[in-house]
């Protein structure tokens, strides 16, 4: 199972840039009996907004609001600051996420994980950093699930998160972990990372003042686009 949704057109049919962005559109706009998503971040994660060209919406950064119910699962916030590499604020830029829901599952056909899709969270979202650098979400904790990488393998929890800096060397994407996953060492994506240090730039801290009172809990991931210290 792939960690991140994956399609394919058939060989002299891929989609043009124009129509691809204009099907992810209508995913930003997904209610909760819409179909799963049509289109795979990565296939313009390196030319385009994975989500769309239209005006980041205010709900947009909420991945629980917008549906007849509650979203089943852990209600979190995941907030951080988005620096370059030398530690100046990077203001006005488009962070864009997608995710499994709370049981391991992403909406999107490729994906076959037994666990039920929730018919209240479409697992994206995006937002742009404000005046002083930061970003804020609000989503559900996503769950692990089996990918069939190696006998009995399973992804952590993980948030996928694509950044735009102020150049096109500094397009980011990449994958947010939570603290104290017991499949973080058992993980070869994330075991790939040889730097021991390096691998903590890609773990969230619980942040008990981030998190809300009988709302949600709170976790902060700063994120850094370019220079030695690159998330």
């Amino acid at each position: 199972m792939p960690s991140q949704p994956n399609t394919s057109a058939p060989a002299g049919q891929r989609p043009s840039p124009g129509s691809t962005i204009r099907r992810i559109a209508a995913v930003c706009c997904a209610i909760p009996n819409a179909p799963c998503w049509p289109i795979d971040p990565e296939e313009v994660e390196r030319r385009a907004p994975c989500f769309g060209e239209r005006e980041v919406g205010p709900l947009d950064a909420d991945l629980t609001a917008g549906h007849p119910g509650e979203p089943i699962g852990e209600r979190c916030i995941v907030a951080g600051r988005v620096l370059d590499g030398a530690g100046r604020p990077v203001a006005g830029q488009l962070v864009e996420i997608w995710q499994a829901n709370a049981g391991g599952r992403y909406r999107h056909h490729a994906d076959q994980h037994p666990a039920p899709l929730d018919p209240n969270f479409t697992g994206v979202g995006r937002c742009l950093t404000g005046a002083d650098d930061s970003y804020r979400f609000v989503t559900i904790k996503p769950g692990p699930y089996p990918w069939r990488n190696h006998h009995n393998a399973w992804r952590p929890a993980h948030i996928h998160f694509s950044v735009f800096g102020t150049a096109f060397t500094q397009r980011l994407v990449t994958q947010m972990y939570f603290p104290g996953d017991p499949f973080l060492g058992l993980d070869p994506i994330f075991q790939s990372i040889m730097e021991p240090v390096a691998r903590q730039r890609l773990l969230a801290t619980y942040d008990h003042g981030l998190t809300e009172p009988e709302y949600a809990t709170g976790y902060r991931w700063d994120i850094v686009v370019s220079g030695s210290c690159r998330t």
